[in-house]
């Protein structure tokens, strides 16, 4: 079967998937590395959101904000953010400049600096679990504020390469997003398909007020 998305063979191509809409982006980002830290992943788990296109679960859904700004492009540069007063997650912006679509980087499997990563996450027992869901995913690589609103295309410290191969799309799940207030019922998450690297799925349940 053909892939829906462009193949990401080549650093010019990876730009192409970025700029275009972020649900093909999401799904073609699976299969590619994320270097930083002296730590490489392999992604495998990323979650879409449509920015100010009616998805309620975005974080640019009410506009541009001093914390979403790096949302509304250019495409390819990375948006960090920090959540629950202790963790850093990961998007990567996609689509046309003033869109604020980004790609939420989930899960990956570490391909390189091994030992770099565990000494980051040294209560982690199992090599799977090290950048499993996506504020594991930042700490094992290292990632923080700083790096928010690099170009992650170019040669600086956060890097984001094509897969070696792509890919295909029988390997390719889809499912609810995770942890989300709004839309969370919406199947713009993507993963590989029995990776033992992706996040365990939790519906988010509201909490009840007495």
């Amino acid at each position: 079967m053909d892939h829906p998305y462009p193949p990401a063979a080549d650093l010019a191509g990876l730009a192409d998937l970025l700029a275009g809409p972020v649900v093909p982006a999401a799904r073609g980002l699976l299969g590619c590395r994320l270097s930083a830290g002296g730590v490489t992943v392999r992604i495998t788990e990323v979650e879409a959101y449509a920015g100010t296109a009616g998805d309620p679960a975005s974080h640019a859904h009410r506009g541009r904000t001093a914390r979403n700004a790096v949302m509304f492009g250019p495409a390819g540069h990375a948006y960090v953010y920090f959540t629950y007063g202790m963790h850093w997650c990961l998007n990567v912006v996609t689509g046309p400049d003033g869109e604020a679509a980004a790609v939420l980087l989930r899960a990956g499997a570490v391909v390189d600096g091994l030992d770099a990563a565990r000494a980051r996450r040294s209560a982690v027992r199992r090599d799977v679990d090290l950048a499993r869901g996506p504020a594991r995913l930042c700490a094992a690589l290292g990632i923080d504020r700083s790096a928010y609103g690099l170009d992650l295309l170019a040669d600086g410290p956060v890097r984001l390469r094509p897969a070696d191969v792509p890919v295909p799309e029988a390997a390719v799940s889809a499912g609810p997003r995770v942890g989300v207030t709004g839309a969370h019922d919406v199947p713009w998450r993507f993963w590989i398909t029995g990776d033992p690297t992706v996040s365990t799925y939790r519906r988010h349940v509201p909490r009840s007020r007495v």
